[in-house]
């Protein structure tokens, strides 16, 4: 049987030290090694979907996209390799974590744009979808430094990463637009083709998990977040002339 071997660099540690792996038939197995590697898997909470808030590591997951269908199988891979081999594997199940370098089809980063280039005058209408979704935004800056706490853990585990906070698309756009002095419902659509087949209606995590083992908080909620990505994302205009 044909073997290929793979490397994954440890994340937030040592990337210069590796584990190598085979690949076979049956799955893939670890080679021995004396190399101490801890990995990190970015999990989501997508993979809770329909589960009702608050959401925690004890939680359903009900995944409702192929994304969250894919995660899952990376989170319950993460966890047989760390059961079945005893590696120091850890699922970070971070809630929506967003920051000015947030990718631009994101729906904050999406909404914080379109208020710059209105405020510009380059821009009139911004159109969403279901405004009524509920989200658990967090500032990604903090979010990374958690994953790196996780991995400094003497035993790895499974946790939620969130501030505990919901707001609706509504709010975040509302916030987003008064921050710059701009009324959104002057300027703001909804378009069908924005909605979601297999809605996620809610998404608010518990993070006490994470608070208890090494005192992981939050700082930033979700309305000082908005403002600080509308900032952002005006002074980036500006440059551009």
């Amino acid at each position: 049987m044909h073997q290929y071997a793979i490397n994954f660099a440890a994340a937030y540690g040592d990337c210069g030290r590796k584990t190598e792996f085979s690949f076979c038939g049956g799955g893939v197995e670890p080679k021995s090694s004396d190399v101490d590697t801890r990995f990190y898997q970015a999990s989501t909470s997508e993979l809770f979907g329909s589960t009702p808030p608050p959401q925690n590591e004890n939680s359903v997951f009900r995944p409702q996209s192929p994304y969250a269908a894919a995660k899952l199988m990376a989170y319950w891979c993460t966890v047989n390799y760390r059961d079945g081999y005893g590696m120091h594997a850890t699922n970070g199940i971070l809630f929506n974590h967003e920051s000015p370098r947030r990718g631009e089809t994101f729906v904050t980063r999406k909404i914080t744009r379109a208020v710059a280039a209105i405020k510009a005058g380059q821009q009139d209408k911004l159109f969403l979808g279901n405004l009524d979704a509920v989200r658990d935004w967090g500032y990604a800056k903090e979010y990374v430094e958690s994953m790196w706490l996780m991995l400094q853990q003497d035993k790895p585990s499974d946790y939620v990463v969130a501030t505990g906070v919901g707001a609706t698309v509504r709010d975040f756009v509302e916030a987003s637009f008064a921050h710059a002095g701009l009324n959104w419902e002057d300027h703001v659509e909804t378009d069908k083709k924005y909605i979601r087949p297999t809605e996620v209606d809610a998404l608010i995590g518990d993070p006490s998990k994470a608070a208890n083992a090494f005192g992981w908080k939050a700082k930033t909620h979700w309305k000082e977040l908005a403002e600080l990505m509308v900032d952002a994302d005006i002074e980036l205009l500006a440059k551009k002339g």
